[in-house]
């Protein structure tokens, strides 16, 4: 029988070796645990963090992205076809309603009104005219009405005398409604005059809006309902985002929001829920929500993007503990409370609430003391805790 080599020994020992160390540490971490655990009294106490249960105000916020719009725009277009003589407004100028912003060449329109006048001047004396026959066709036929009674003229004359009254009477209709037609004209020749002065005008809000984009300059050759100016109303402005359904439910018209953007940082700005869509956008399953924002000093301007803090829900007298206290074992969700001069941690499910970033509305019974925030995944109900204060950065 052949012996075994001197490399095989070597490796047997080593083996040998390593399983009774790992036998005697195994025996090691037996008796400690033993020696720990024991009687409920004997048990060592676990060290945990804690902070106070408090009780307050909490409430349920909802930040949504969106951007600013104006609250009203309109662009301003000329009625009339013609080159512009003056602009009188640039970006960013204020206008007051009523304002004439832009005039174009009027010359072709006021020989329109002219042409227009002289028409109605020679319709009106034509008018004359038919009435002056027609007072002589009355005097003829009055005329021979006394000579038909006399018996000294024929029935044919009267009928004659009739007919002729009759015709200058129509005549004088026509007459009055081709000056009728002619005042039209004219009247119609000066609206035209007039719409050479493109002026800003608007109903409701404030006074002064503001020009956002201006698109043409002095001496372009423009037609009707060509864009002139851009004109928004910045006070007050509008911040729109989008919700999703879950949120959707939560939203009432009237409710307060807070407005922030990255050109004011630390700044809010206060307003209220203007509108809310009835329908969501199929592409998105989003529904538009609008916020009204007073904007006096103009500082807000379209376009910006925004975020919406809203208040969805507040709790006046809610019990309070920091979210990481929350814990979960198989009967569910709860928190261990160290009550007053006591140095045991006992278990309390409760239900969650209102999340306020790191604090937590929690409901339940028996919920005074500290709670356990660090350490209670150690723990089990009655378990001794040691308090320990948390550690500072450097």
């Amino acid at each position: 029988m052949t012996r075994p080599s001197r490399k095989t020994l070597l490796f047997t020992l080593a083996l040998v070796g390593a399983l009774g160390w790992l036998a005697w540490a195994v025996q090691q971490q037996l008796r400690e645990t033993a020696g720990s655990q024991g009687r409920d009294g004997d048990q060592r106490p676990i060290p945990v963090e804690v902070a106070p249960i408090v009780h307050g105000p909490i409430e349920k916020r909802r930040t949504f992205t969106g951007t600013l719009e104006a609250q009203a725009e309109f662009v301003v277009a000329p009625k009339v076809s013609g080159r512009i003589e003056d602009i009188g407004l640039d970006l960013a100028d204020a206008v007051k309603r009523g304002q004439v912003v832009a005039m174009l060449d009027d010359a072709e329109y006021v020989q329109d009104v002219a042409r227009a006048e002289a028409d109605l001047a020679v319709t009106r004396a034509s008018h004359l005219e038919a009435e002056s026959l027609l007072k002589i066709a009355e005097r003829e036929l009055e005329r021979v009405e006394k000579l038909q009674t006399r018996g000294l003229s024929s029935d044919s004359q009267l009928d004659t005398s009739r007919a002729e009254q009759l015709a200058k009477r129509a005549l004088v209709s026509v007459t009055e409604a081709r000056v009728a037609s002619a005042q039209a004209d004219l009247e119609a020749a000066r609206i035209r005059l007039g719409y050479t002065q493109v002026t800003a005008d608007w109903r409701g809000g404030s006074e002064r809006r503001m020009v956002a984009e201006r698109y043409v300059d002095e001496g372009e050759t423009v037609t009707a309902n060509t864009a002139l100016l851009r004109i928004v109303e910045l006070d007050p402005i509008t911040a729109v985002f989008s919700v999703t359904e879950r949120d959707y439910a939560e939203l009432r018209t009237g409710m307060a929001a807070l407005i922030s953007t990255d050109a004011f940082p630390g700044e809010s700005f206060e307003g209220r829920i203007q509108r809310i869509a009835p329908v969501f956008r199929e592409s998105t399953r989003q529904a538009r929500v609008e916020i009204g924002v007073e904007n006096p000093d103009r500082r807000l301007k379209p376009g910006m993007f925004a975020r919406a803090t809203l208040i969805l829900d507040r709790h006046e007298d809610a019990t309070i503990v920091p979210e990481q206290a929350l814990t979960k074992r198989d009967a569910g969700e709860g928190i261990f409370v160290i009550a007053s001069e006591s140095s045991q941690a006992l278990w309390r499910p409760v239900r969650s609430g209102i999340q306020e970033e790191d604090r937590l509305e929690v409901i339940g019974d028996g919920l005074e003391g500290r709670v356990v925030t660090l350490g209670q995944q150690q723990l089990r109900d009655g378990a001794r805790v040691r308090v320990v204060e948390p550690e500072t950065a450097p």
